[in-house]
């Protein structure tokens, strides 16, 4: 019973920060200026806040402290340890993306920024030691340490990034991140055995907060999520790594923005553009475009993609299974960007003739 209390707590406390927090974030965006430009990639027609991330971050923070002090067991020694890791490196990718909004900072200042917030979840002891193999299902010998650090600071940064890219489309970000939070929750809290409760409430935290500013950022928006979405790829990424390396979750519930991320940074270097540079040719802004799908929609299709290969990671433990599942998602999700840009290509080719055959004035 005091498992359940602890969720309930835990979820509610970091909800209700979230709503209390809304209102100061969308004060201080106006107030200093820290808005959107209108048009620009989201193409809107209003400034819109950006300091959203102060309710995420805020909400999180708030929850997880609060669960330190709920008398529950606790099986891992270093957990207080990576826990102030994962709030030390939170708030320096979170103060790294308030930066950005006011400032404006280059690709590479971005990079060193996410490595040196991967840095401190590596001293914190959060890092990736070994893989279960999806073979044999046995875990991997550990590897050294210049390839565990390396591992890990790929993976947090491809995490950061991913999530990012995301942020293109109101509540897709938000909403994608929300399910794979709750799916790391009831993997930790209902599959393993025993389960982890303490680290449950860690991924339980995040959905609350991102639920709280999820109502405030589904389409239409009245705010931004801005530079924290740096932040939030960076909690999923360490989220995946404490308690027990879930990155398969991850990657299963991810698996669509990972490879658009793949995809648009081989079509970026293939057309001699700067790979780091942001465009609207990633997948989401194409079927915008395209007129395929609403925001509302597609955000939805989004979703439910995510859900369905979440949900397969919890309703079996077999690697073999899982590892099947991702090269099936990666297949079809190949085959689907094949088709929107064959159909983006024709929609040219008619906006081309169009207004070829328009007579001049």
């Amino acid at each position: 019973m005091l498992r359940l209390y602890a969720f309930i707590i835990v979820f509610n406390t970091a909800l209700a920060a979230a709503l209390l927090i809304v209102p100061l974030a969308r004060h201080f965006s106006m107030r200093f200026g820290v808005t959107s430009v209108p048009g620009g990639r989201r193409q809107e027609r209003v400034a819109m806040p950006k300091l959203g991330g102060m309710v995420i971050f805020g909400g999180f923070t708030v929850a997880v402290i609060l669960a330190q002090f709920i008398p529950i067991e606790r099986s891992d020694p270093y957990e207080i340890f990576r826990l102030v890791g994962l709030v030390a490196g939170s708030a320096a990718i979170f103060a790294l993306g308030l930066v950005d909004d006011i400032f404006g900072l280059n690709w590479f200042q971005i990079f060193l920024g996410q490595i040196f917030t991967s840095a401190i979840a590596i001293v914190f002891q959060i890092f990736i030691a070994f893989f279960n193999n999806p073979f044999t299902g046995a875990q991997t010998a550990e590897w050294s340490p210049i390839v565990t650090v390396a591992l890990t600071m790929f993976w947090l940064v491809l995490m950061m990034n991913t999530v990012n890219l995301l942020d293109g489309s109101d509540g897709l970000a938000a909403g994608i991140a929300l399910i794979a939070a709750i799916v790391l929750f009831l993997n930790s809290a209902v599959r393993q055995s025993p389960p982890q409760t303490s680290i449950s409430l860690l991924p339980l935290a995040l959905a609350g907060a991102l639920l709280g500013f999820l109502i405030h950022n589904f389409y239409p928006a009245r705010l931004y999520m801005g530079g924290s979405a740096w932040f939030l790829g960076y909690a999923l990424g360490t989220l995946s790594i404490i308690g027990g390396a879930k990155m398969a979750t991850i990657l299963l519930v991810m698996g669509l923005p990972l490879m658009d991320l793949g995809w648009q940074i081989v079509n970026r270097v293939r057309h001699g553009n700067n790979p780091f540079r942001g465009d609207r040719g990633h997948l989401h802004f194409r079927l915008l475009d395209s007129g395929i799908f609403s925001p509302r929609q597609m955000a939805l299709v989004y979703y439910s993609i995510c859900a369905f290969f979440g949900f397969l990671t919890l309703v079996t433990t077999s690697q073999i299974f899982k590892f099947i599942a991702f090269a099936f998602m990666l297949i079809c999700i190949a085959i689907g960007f094949v088709a929107v840009g064959r159909i983006s290509a024709l929609q040219d080719d008619v906006g081309a003739r169009s207004s070829s055959s328009s007579p001049s004035l």
